[in-house]
């Protein structure tokens, strides 16, 4: 039976915010809609729970104003590591017309013992899957980070990796089973402007020729494109009227890990993460997508082999 193991060590209280319009250098008002517990690994195992698909959830906590956080998860099945300092506030703002503004603050630092606390409350049996999503957290340093994954790697583990704090040359180096980047982060990974589907199928490739068992590339309205083996598929989804875009690439991953969960292909992964991220985009702040919206967007993707 497959284990899935989310890792959230840099976890972050969501506040989402109402304003007419946001102007720098001035004072802005503003209204809060939601206050939620989140980190990346905590968004990817609401939206699996909500697809019923068992998961635990390592958590490291700051001491300072965890027990709001705790309280928020009960219903997830975790492990939480309690560590000296105050768990972070990351604030988005929605406008009148204007897409969201997210203003993301440092976490609380650990050091790289939090790594080997980790690993200890990980079992690694055949088919674990654990996902190591977000920032490293301050105190870390990143050479450990991908030594910790190396080693996962090398006893079987799939690893899943979406960071902002990994260069491609590092993404080489850990080889993850799947990575999920949007527009912005493929096209810094492969320094130049990517737009369309057809540039991402032009040159992702490299990530294949690298090891990347699985590239998921997610542009948004346009869909995505996955690359695996010597097999591309493109994903085009339904229109749809976004309430929030925030998480939505947390709740792609949990799509894809969902279709893996029950044995489905590459193909049909690809369809179940696209309704997954494109049904996060009708719930409000980072909250998981709803069963009954992943369905009726599901029976709407269209995905088509290139190669």
């Amino acid at each position: 039976m497959m284990k899935i193991y989310t890792l959230t060590l840099n976890p972050a209280y969501d506040v989402h915010a109402f304003a007419r319009s946001l102007s720098l250098h001035c004072e802005n008002l503003a209204e809060i809609q939601s206050r939620e517990a989140g980190g990346k690994g905590v968004n990817i195992s609401r939206a699996l729970c909500n697809g019923q698909i068992p998961n635990t959830a390592i958590i490291v906590l700051g001491k300072e104003n965890g027990d709001e956080f705790k309280n928020a998860i009960s219903a997830l099945d975790c492990v939480l590591l309690e560590k000296e300092g105050r768990i972070r506030e990351n604030l988005t703002f929605h406008c009148e017309n204007e897409a969201e503004t997210r203003i993301s603050f440092s976490g609380f630092p650990v050091d790289d013992g939090i790594l080997h606390e980790v690993l200890n409350n990980i079992v690694i049996e055949k088919d674990t899957i654990v996902t190591f999503t977000g920032r490293i957290p301050a105190g870390v340093s990143k050479d450990k980070a991908k030594e910790f994954l190396k080693n996962l790697n090398e006893q079987g583990v799939r690893i899943v990796l979406d960071s902002k704090s990994f260069t491609i040359e590092d993404i080489f180096e850990i080889r993850p089973w799947l990575i999920k980047p949007n527009q912005e982060e493929i096209s810094d990974y492969l320094n130049c402007e990517i737009e369309t589907l057809s540039q991402v199928l032009e040159k992702a490739s490299v990530f294949t020729e690298h090891g990347i068992t699985n590239t998921m590339v997610t542009l948004g309205e346009q869909g995505a494109a996955l690359l695996t083996g010597d097999r591309v598929y493109i994903a085009t989804c339904p229109v749809i009227s976004a309430v929030s875009t925030i998480g939505a690439g947390d709740s792609t991953i949990a799509g894809f890990l969902a279709g893996a969960y029950a044995g489905e292909d590459a193909m049909e992964c690809l369809k179940t993460a696209v309704s997954y991220g494109t049904a996060a985009c009708l719930t409000a702040g980072t909250l998981p997508p709803q069963k009954e919206d992943i369905e009726k967007i599901r029976a709407q993707i269209r995905v088509n082999k290139v190669v």
